[in-house]
């Protein structure tokens, strides 16, 4: 049985906060965790972008969901569609994590200190068209897939000079030991809700509804909520490369910045909003981004 360490993590830290947050669920047997293999996990030999992109790490769970055979969906909001499913709802995310990639190599501590040439894996179009965009005679392994223990056997088998994961995924695992340095966000914008959880329920089921809502960490939802919409205005898909973070920022506003790239790193788009952070304020700038970028590329700039 495959399953992902990782989500697994997720599971139980939410089970842990339900657990902290209601007493009638920290009862034994009051929380049972199931593990769901969803096809992202399961066909790990072909890109992403080629099997249909991210919703198929969310499809099983939320079917089971649907099905009520599961009343709780965790999720990385990394890899949840932008359109939810009918009959569900998210009404939380938790606390979010740090949002930064890490660079791991065993042969350099940075991008900076790898050899021209040298291969760098990754499936993330996002990372590769950063990293060539800085970094052009580096070389990147495309279909660098699994879970970040597959991720890490392949480094250490010498398949790839380095790779790039998401710190919050190594934090959550308790592996940060492997990571080489972390990459600032001037450098690698982070995905669109990296580093966040979200947690989703049936919209008819009022009580796991209010448990989970007293898991919500409401600065984490406005800015995935911003993300999202920067997201949906460009209709990201897996072959896009998107990147895009919403932050407060020392005055207390919402600090948003956006990116699309051709695949290939040539061309990097850039852009920035600052306004209120509250729900209205910040969807509204992650759209308005979103269409600067949109018409500012023009058609033909993500077939690279």
């Amino acid at each position: 049985m495959y399953h992902s360490p990782l989500a697994l993590a997720q599971a139980y830290e939410t089970r842990d906060k339900l657990m902290a947050s209601s007493s009638e669920l920290a009862e034994e047997g009051a929380i049972e965790i199931v593990v769901i293999k969803t096809t992202g996990d399961k066909i790990l030999s072909q890109p992403l972008a080629d099997i249909g992109g991210k919703g198929l790490f969310t499809k099983e769970i939320d079917e089971a969901l649907l099905n009520s055979e599961i009343d709780i969906a965790v999720h990385s909001m990394k890899d949840v569609p932008t359109y939810l499913p009918e009959k569900t709802i998210l009404p939380c995310n938790l606390l979010r994590e740090d949002v930064r990639d890490a660079f791991i190599s065993l042969k350099a501590t940075s991008l900076a200190d790898l050899q021209a040439g040298s291969i760098v894996g990754t499936a993330s179009l996002r990372r590769k068209s950063q990293l060539l965009h800085r970094y052009p005679s580096l070389s990147v392994l495309e279909n660098f897939r699994g879970n970040v223990q597959t991720r890490l056997k392949k480094l250490n088998d010498g398949v790839v000079e380095a790779t790039l994961l998401a710190l919050a995924g190594l934090k959550r695992l308790n592996m940060t030991e492997y990571v080489s340095s972390i990459l600032p966000i001037d450098d690698m914008l982070p995905a669109v809700a990296q580093g966040a959880i979200g947690i989703a329920c049936r919209s008819d089921d009022d009580k796991m509804a209010s448990y989970v809502a007293k898991l919500n960490h409401e600065e984490t939802r406005l800015a995935v909520a911003c993300e999202r919409a920067f997201l949906l205005t460009l209709d990201g898909s897996c072959r896009t490369p998107i990147a895009g973070y919403a932050c407060r920022d020392e005055d207390g506003n919402c600090l948003f910045r956006g990116l699309v790239a051709s695949p290939d790193g040539t061309k990097v788009l850039e852009t920035s909003r600052k306004g209120l952070y509250a729900y209205e304020d910040m969807v509204l700038m992650g759209k308005d981004a979103g269409e600067e970028l949109l018409s500012r590329a023009g058609p033909g700039f993500f077939d690279g």
